[in-house]
């Protein structure tokens, strides 16, 4: 067999481990025989069909080696088209990320404009709220200026000549006049205890020292008294009337010293009431020991009979019925309801004057009372 063919490339001698000329395309490798395929059964070539062996080896290898250079590039490629991929799914998500978040911000952007919207039509009921206040608030600023101004004249018109520094100075001259003439009823019907001194010193006395003491108010007064039936007038005791016939006194006296008492009481009475300019409820018909006083409350037994005859004139002119203030050849009854009707008088002469009735028995008592307030400095001040 001929060595020197030159169909096939040269190849190295068996057995020689030198690698193969530069610019071939292919070398040899050294392996071991473990690593060698088909080493336990090893195929046997016919030096005859070596050469032809070889080539076929050499195509197998060539398109192998081209095998795998294909295998690199496809794999390059793949790699290139994963990154490619890759890069795709996370701009995807990415992207999918952002349209989350826009729909958010949709959702948000929709709630703020809902907010928005009723914001501005909440400012508008405020600003028209406020207008009707602004208006409001310039009319009572009007107002308020207009009472402003009648204010001062008001002011003007107290501090001026007619004034109400000028009422109340005529209001506590009023008041000392009516004081003045109190004092004159008062020492023309003296009120005194039983043993109480009647001279004129001790008079003028107990007047200065009535009027230098403040109101004397019911109570301290009744305690300063030793008791409110020893009161006298002008020397004179009032007895207290029992509800008996006449037969029964044995002092005719007594009944005519208690009729002329109460004479006098009806007439400082009626004095007080002229000067305080006060209309009694009870008006009196002075007649000195012969006095009378007049209800005008109809009867009980002619109210009905009356009033469904002539309801106008019973109601509109009634006549008034006279009470005796003294017992001589009178009922004891009404005697004592006209003592009675009399200390009603004295109480509505005490409540002008803002004062308490000391009771319905002491006639002499609430008398003294009503004058001594008068004449005291506090009747003057209030």
């Amino acid at each position: 067999m001929d060595t020197n063919r030159s169909d096939g490339p040269d190849l190295p001698s068996p057995g020689s481990t030198e690698t193969a000329a530069e610019g071939s395309d292919w070398e040899w490798v050294i392996k071991n025989v473990e690593e060698v395929e088909g080493v336990e059964k090893p195929k046997v070539v016919e030096w005859e069909d070596l050469q032809q062996e070889l080539a076929r080896l050499w195509s197998l290898s060539s398109a192998l080696r081209k095998a795998k250079e294909r295998k690199e590039s496809l794999a390059k490629r793949l790699e290139s088209f994963i990154e490619l991929r890759t890069e795709s799914l996370h701009q995807t998500n990415e992207l999918e990320e952002m349209r989350k978040n826009l729909d958010v911000q949709k959702i948000t952007m929709s709630d703020l404009l809902t907010r928005v919207k009723r914001s501005s039509e909440d400012v508008e009921g405020q600003r028209e709220q406020l207008s009707l206040a602004i208006r409001m608030l310039l009319v009572a600023g009007k107002t308020l200026s207009a009472a402003h101004q009648k204010l001062q004249e008001a002011n003007k018109l107290l501090s001026g000549e007619r004034g109400y520094g000028h009422s109340k100075n005529l209001q506590k001259m009023q008041r000392k006049r009516e004081q003045y003439m109190i004092s004159q009823i008062a020492a023309l019907y003296p009120v005194k205890a039983v043993n109480e001194q009647s001279s004129a010193e001790n008079l003028d006395s107990r007047l200065v020292a009535s009027k230098s003491r403040g109101t004397i108010s019911p109570s301290s007064n009744v305690s300063k008294s030793p008791q409110l039936s020893s009161l006298t007038m002008s020397g004179l005791q009032l007895t207290t009337i029992p509800v008996k016939k006449m037969s029964f006194f044995s002092d005719k006296k007594e009944v005519q010293r208690s009729a002329t008492v109460l004479g006098y009481v009806a007439h400082a009475v009626s004095l007080v009431a002229s000067y305080l300019d006060v209309p009694l409820r009870y008006p009196l018909r002075l007649g000195g020991s012969r006095s009378y006083v007049l209800d005008y409350a109809p009867a009980v037994e002619s109210t009905t009979a009356d009033f469904a005859i002539s309801p106008t004139v019973t109601s509109t002119n009634p006549k008034p019925t006279e009470f005796p203030l003294f017992m001589e050849g009178q009922d004891t009854t009404r005697a004592a309801y006209a003592i009675f009707l009399l200390n009603k008088d004295l109480e509505q002469l005490l409540n002008y004057i803002d004062a308490e009735s000391l009771g319905p028995r002491h006639v002499l008592a609430n008398l003294k009372e009503l004058m001594e307030i008068i004449q005291s400095k506090g009747y003057i001040d209030k």
